[in-house]
């Protein structure tokens, strides 16, 4: 595996990280919380350190499946979760009010049993709370030990600029695969120049780009990926499953799986800390350390971008 130093701070995470979305178990169809302790288990002994989870996952059942898996193994492990996405029912409400942040890092201390949060993230903007007072909160808290670094997910270049003007981020946390290219416009540029490391979610673009979709899927009951990411449907399936077949040739070339070339992609772009990649078995957190182990040539890398061009043209799905 290899390891990154993430942004300006002093953690060094491996280059492929472990989202825990899917096993929150509301969102990503069926899970199975033994299988999910082992799967974050065996990540673990694959040399994945990088464990990323929220509140918002499962209304707080990711935070515990991870708490449970951890045990006797936090020495290993950087762990990151995030604020400001409460759950009503179905419903995801997004607040940054102070009171609340107060209440949801204690909530997430005591559902991962540590004393404190390695890398502590805001999930989403909150428009309705000013972005001052919910970083005077988090100041303080990062201040009385509950946290040790903040960063952020979900935002643009103007709310990043507000933020660093008032405290220290060291990550942030947009969605970037090769299906989803739009911070390569302006964000992930910014973050490059102000060294701020990025963790990517969506990495393989919800599981399309690991090549096991021959056909559209009809998703199981309780798996709503199709509603976040919007490749599951046309216009853009077809041409995500033509892009597939040109990683499929690379893959076969090299010898590895179909995802390991989509997540190497994600890691060998200019600022790029760590591609987050879920499972929900240990035999798919295995695949998926082991992209951490090579990395695709030039040469794989320019025919992936003319594959891309020639698919989406120049302006991408993005």
């Amino acid at each position: 595996m290899r390891y990154k130093r993430l942004g300006n701070s002093d953690l060094v995470v491996s280059v492929v990280g472990l989202g825990t979305w899917a096993i929150g178990g509301d969102f990503w169809g069926s899970v199975d919380d033994a299988l999910s302790i082992k799967t974050i288990q065996r990540a673990i002994d694959c040399g994945i350190n990088l464990i990323d989870t929220a509140p918002a996952y499962g209304n707080g059942h990711a935070e515990r499946i991870v708490g449970e898996a951890i045990k006797g193994r936090r020495d290993k492990v950087i762990i990151a979760t995030k604020c400001g996405v409460l759950r009503d029912g179905p419903r995801f409400i997004r607040t940054l009010k102070p009171e609340t942040i107060r209440k949801e890092i204690d909530e997430s201390l005591r559902r991962l049993g540590v004393d404190v949060i390695d890398l502590y993230q805001i999930h989403w903007p909150d428009k309705n709370t000013p972005l001052e007072d919910s970083v005077n909160e988090l100041v303080k808290l990062r201040q009385a030990g509950k946290f040790r670094y903040l960063g952020v997910s979900n935002f643009d270049t103007k709310l990043m600029e507000q933020i660093i003007s008032m405290t220290d981020i060291v990550s942030l946390q947009p969605q970037y695969s090769l299906l989803e290219r739009s911070i390569e416009k302006d964000v992930l540029p910014f973050c490059r120049e102000k060294g701020i490391g990025v963790l990517t979610y969506g990495s393989l673009g919800g599981g399309i780009l690991t090549g096991k979709f021959k056909e559209r899927p009809k998703l199981e009951k309780g798996d709503h990926r199709d509603r976040f990411y919007p490749f599951f449907h046309e216009p853009l399936w077809s041409k995500a499953m033509q892009l597939v077949e040109a990683l499929r040739e690379i893959a076969y070339e090299v010898g590895k799986p179909v995802a390991h070339v989509a997540i190497n992609w994600v890691n060998q772009q200019e600022g790029v800390t760590s591609a987050l990649v879920g499972a929900k078995t240990p035999e798919q957190a295995e695949q998926n350390a082991g992209a951490g182990e090579w990395e695709l040539s030039e040469e794989h890398l320019k025919r992936i971008e003319a594959a891309y061009k020639n698919i989406f043209g120049s302006d991408g799905v993005d």
